[in-house]
């Protein structure tokens, strides 16, 4: 079992996360789980039982979900209004999760929604990213070639457009309400603007035009954007003002990259992680052309790190997955 994070600050004394099981079957669940803010040390807690391993942390709620999640992501909303999970798969799926009489959570599925118009048959989604201004926009991407940016209010698509020759992997909005970009299997960059569909532009092509896996936009500087290819050991940053070149090549790692998350509250601040059983965190204030091999922090964990999150409530908190374990780092 993999387990895919979304760390998220819901109160003053706690704070949730959503872990997503990742096995080849229709059957799989989504945990939440809560964890008292005020424990300062790491812990390691098991994504088949998580009570009894921690005490730091405890099952909220558990519910059924068709398929793999391929991303899961609580709204960011604010503390005033209901809260809202996603999740990606076979479709777009968006869950209402209220507090119970008996003091846990209930989840209610309040929308399915399919990216194909002509079918009642979806795509699958690989990913999707939520609008840090508009809360209700989400954007997806799918095998299909293409991007939806979905209006969840209203539960309909804002736009559909084929964003790319070949299967798109991933989409990142910018801090801009407007702007978002996505990366696929040909190897490209596409940069898209909402006021004007007609055009996008390609900020970066891989060598060789390897696939591009993961794409994750910084939102202290918008100008950055970080991503990977397929079966590379590296990171590459790149600067939209300076298009088609990297300004800074990440390594470090003596396997492959699985997963990246920028700080939350620092453009300078990026962890990278991956099939090597490490976790690294990259201090990029002094950005040089080149490859950069040195990072400020590395963790080494007990198994290849499938995934990680770093908190934007919590900013000292890093989440990372792997084998069937959850753990949180104070960084």
């Amino acid at each position: 079992m993999a387990l895919i994070v979304f760390l998220v600050n819901r109160s003053s004394s706690k704070y949730r996360l959503a872990v997503c099981s990742y096995i080849e079957k229709y059957n799989n669940q989504v945990n939440i789980i809560e964890k008292d803010s005020n424990v300062g040390d790491a812990s390691i807690v098991s994504g088949k039982d998580v009570s009894s391993e921690s005490s730091d942390f405890q099952t909220a709620c558990t519910f059924d979900h068709p398929y793999p999640c391929t991303k899961v992501m609580f709204s960011p909303r604010s503390e005033s209004q209901p809260e809202i999970l996603a999740t990606t798969g076979d479709y777009l799926r968006i869950w209402n999760v209220n507090e119970s009489t008996s003091g846990g959570l209930t989840v209610k599925k309040i929308a399915l929604l399919n990216n194909n118009k002509n079918s009642e048959y979806c795509a699958p989604l690989t990913s999707f990213d939520w609008n840090d201004v508009d809360h209700n926009m989400i954007g997806t991407c799918s095998i299909d070639s293409t991007c939806t940016i979905w209006d969840i209010e209203t539960k309909t698509a804002k736009t559909q457009l084929i964003a790319h020759d070949k299967e798109v992997f991933d989409i990142s909005f910018s801090r801009s309400k407007d702007v978002f970009a996505s990366v696929g299997a040909d190897g490209s960059v596409r940069m898209f603007d909402l006021r004007s569909l007609e055009h996008s532009t390609i900020i970066y092509e891989s060598p060789k035009l390897s696939p591009l896996l993961r794409l994750s936009w910084n939102k202290c500087d918008p100008n950055y954007l970080a991503t990977f290819m397929v079966d590379s050991n590296r990171t590459a940053i790149i600067d939209i003002r300076y298009p088609s070149v990297t300004v800074a090549s990440l390594g470090g790692h003596m396997a492959n990259v699985n997963a990246l998350a920028w700080a939350p509250h620092s453009s300078a601040h990026i962890c990278t992680a991956g099939e090597d059983w490490q976790a690294l965190i990259w201090e990029l204030s002094k950005v040089s052309h080149g490859p950069i091999d040195d990072p400020i922090l590395a963790y080494n964990a007990e198994g290849e790190i499938n995934n990680i999150l770093w908190s934007r409530s919590q900013a000292d908190w890093v989440s990372i997955a792997f084998k069937d374990k959850l753990q949180m780092l104070r960084v």
